[in-house]
């Protein structure tokens, strides 16, 4: 008996600035051009932030978006559907999307309860500097939370992290906590019940498409 091979489903989350694209095994961060010309000719699922690239991507390529299918229950008028399609993953969790912006959303129940939003960790670095020239330096990744700092560099990244931490833990109240984005995996390490995962929104987007 012939075996049948399950065709491999594309998806895309298409960004301000990047596409990240899922093949079902991995994600790739592409700026948009590149993935317009990579993936053009594929069929693709996708959901987009991104409406003034929109007219590129009907002209270009077979792509299909599917924004207006991630309906979340309990979800704001102009929640993003990248968040909507993270919350989509699982039906219980705290969700912490780390990259320009830092999203935190509450599931309970298959129900958005909430969620509010930080600069992301550059932006917030980048702010210090606005205030003096003395408070520009680099985030120092090592940063532990155990001991109070003792240089500018140490206590500009313990008062960024701290904070966050704090407040997501206020909210947890045993959640398991999920984070993705480009500094997920670094932000997931000061928590204890932390799962770092970059295929979240995708695995939302999944449940969706297959119902």
């Amino acid at each position: 008996m012939e075996s049948v091979v399950e065709e491999v489903m594309f998806l895309a989350d298409i960004g301000n600035t990047h596409c990240h694209i899922f093949d079902g095994e991995r994600v790739e961060h592409l700026l948009h051009e590149d993935a317009l010309k990579k993936y053009g000719d594929r069929a693709f699922s996708y959901i987009s932030v991104n409406s003034a690239l929109e007219n590129q991507i009907i002209s270009r390529t077979q792509w299909k978006n599917i924004s207006e299918e991630m309906r979340l229950e309990g979800a704001y008028v102009t929640m993003g559907v990248d968040r909507r399609a993270l919350c989509l993953s699982h039906s219980d969790g705290i969700f912490v999307d780390a990259g320009s912006a830092i999203t935190v959303d509450m599931m309970e129940g298959g129900k958005y309860l909430g969620g509010f939003i930080y600069p992301g960790l550059k932006a917030m670095l980048n702010a210090y500097a606005t205030i003096s020239p003395a408070l520009k330096t680099e985030f120092n990744r090592s940063i532990t939370l155990s001991k109070i700092p003792a240089t500018t560099k140490d206590g500009i990244s313990y008062g960024i992290i701290a904070p966050i931490k704090a407040l997501i833990e206020s909210h947890s109240k045993g959640k398991q906590l999920y984070f993705t984005g480009g500094d997920g995996k670094f932000l997931a390490h000061f928590f204890d019940n932390a799962i770092y995962d970059e295929t979240l929104v995708f695995r939302g987007m999944q449940k969706v498409i297959k119902g």
